[in-house]
């Protein structure tokens, strides 16, 4: 049998292992460095079938490290397993309703995207044995991808030198490459500290923090006229201070992330919201703290992993009741939804007939690979992958897990993240992941074509890590 089949035959013939893997992290749903039980049950399973297992980082509790083989090439595969704070969701259901015993939920898909990896491994360790194919595989279980950079925190520790490619995967309604350019970003803490007093009685003698911190949006908000138009400055109040109004708030928090295409324009743009907050500071008689969070780099993708990924591509298998589940859970959608996830597939399409368009639209799954572009849209969101991207040549791929239409980091998702429609994507992913490696471990020339292109588009410009020394994780 041909290498297609063959890795499709031993996938599908442990197909039960790598579905229950991936639903019992769906279970446990933690959220970002906290991810003890699914990265354990991840690295239980790589040693289990004869990878050796260390700790990259040391104080990257769920980080690990798992290879099988030695010597030349060194290829990566990074694996994602945390869920977001707030999405708790029962599956398999149009109705949102939350899990009573827990407050996440895997609204990004990283319970199938770690599992593919792990499956990929699996499946590649018995086809180098039995096609004595030399190389060695890296396995990078990457913990707090959201909000946390968690593999930002590991290039700074030079987790990633050695490797000569990378290659991961990632959850979506739609079968492509990922090629889109993304937004660097960072974050950080502004905590202010003012004094309490009787908001009736004796409002002269407070100072409030609160104040500081509504200054500070607004100040911001203002800025927003004269930033690059593709920067994006996001908040979220993290303590108001207190209930009572009667009581002028002397503490008061707010997190900020800012995005922008290159990490020099987030920096330039951050000094200036860090002015801001002083601003607001002075104004309200108060002091501020600024305690930066993480960053990460922007995402560059790498043409010539990307034809060879799309060369590989393998769609899911969905079974009737796939069709009728996303044609329920669409009627949860508003029709803007549908509509911009279609828009986001034709800007990965780039140059693709209108009759491949119109008959896309007419589909509730992603049952076709879309047809690959070098020239895709800007993705305005953020990854560390970018961070990786910068070391070493890298490249990502999206397999549909979910109905067209479905966002991100909703119920909705969380809600498909425990079904066969799930897991079919589980499969498809781990069969393209595994078939690109091995095609570049049977064409090293690949290797070396996609390191040259790296080094051009680096132009001399050596990766510099966003997160400054001295700065580590702060735990939710």
């Amino acid at each position: 049998m041909d290498k297609r089949e063959w890795v499709s035959h031993f996938i599908e013939s442990r197909a039960d292992e790598f579905i229950e893997l991936q639903n019992r992290i769906w279970d446990f749903a933690e959220i970002r460095f906290k991810e003890v039980k699914s990265a354990s049950l991840l690295m239980k399973m790589l040693e289990a079938n004869g990878f050796i297992l260390e700790k990259p980082v040391d104080y990257l509790e769920t980080a690990f490290r798992a290879t099988y083989g030695s010597g030349k090439p060194q290829i990566g595969l990074l694996a994602e397993f945390d869920a977001l704070s707030g999405l708790s969701q029962c599956a398999d259901t149009i109705n949102q309703e939350k899990i009573s015993t827990t407050d996440n939920g895997h609204g990004c898909g990283h319970q199938i995207l770690g599992s593919a990896v792990i499956a990929a491994a699996i499946a590649l360790k018995s086809y180098m044995e039995t096609h004595e194919l030399s190389g060695k595989i890296v396995v990078l279980g990457c913990p707090g991808e959201e909000g946390g950079s968690g593999k930002t925190f590991m290039a700074r520790e030079g987790v990633f030198d050695e490797l000569d490619v990378a290659l991961t995967w990632h959850p979506m309604t739609h079968n492509a490459v990922f090629g889109s350019e993304t937004l660097a970003n960072c974050q950080a803490y502004f905590k202010f500290k003012g004094v309490s007093a009787h908001a009736a009685a004796t409002p002269h003698l407070g100072r409030s923090a609160l104040d500081a911190v509504e200054l500070m949006n607004v100040g911001t908000n203002f800025l927003r006229e004269h930033m690059p138009p593709e920067a994006r400055v996001h908040y979220a109040i993290t303590d108001t201070g207190g209930r009572s109004p009667n009581v002028v708030q002397a503490e008061s928090e707010v997190l900020y992330l800012i995005r922008s295409p290159k990490i020099a324009e987030v920096n330039a743009l951050y000094e200036r919201v860090c002015d801001i907050a002083k601003g607001a500071a002075l104004m309200t008689g108060t002091q501020v703290e600024i305690t930066f969070d993480k960053a990460c780099s922007n995402y560059m993708p790498n043409d010539t992993l990307g034809q060879i990924i799309a060369e590989q591509m393998q769609v899911p298998k969905f079974g009737d009741e796939d069709y009728k589940r996303a044609e329920r859970i669409r009627g949860t959608f508003k029709t803007e939804e549908i509509e911009n996830d279609i828009v986001m597939a034709e800007g990965i399409m780039g140059e693709t007939t209108s009759e491949f368009k119109k008959a896309y639209r007419q589909k509730v799954l992603a049952d076709v690979a879309l047809p690959y572009s070098a020239r895709q849209k800007r993705l305005y969101g953020s990854t560390d992958v970018g961070d990786v991207s910068w070391i070493v040549p890298t490249a990502q791929f999206y397999i549909a897990s979910a109905a067209i239409g479905t966002s991100m980091h909703t119920w909705q998702m969380v809600s498909q993240g425990r079904t066969s429609t799930a897991h079919a994507g589980l499969m498809a992913a781990a069969e393209t992941l595994a078939l690109t490696v091995i095609e570049l471990l049977e064409h090293p020339a690949y290797i070396e074509r996609a390191q040259e292109e790296h080094r051009e588009k680096l132009s001399g410009n050596p990766y510099i890590c966003p997160i400054p020394s001295g700065v580590y994780p702060k735990m939710p």
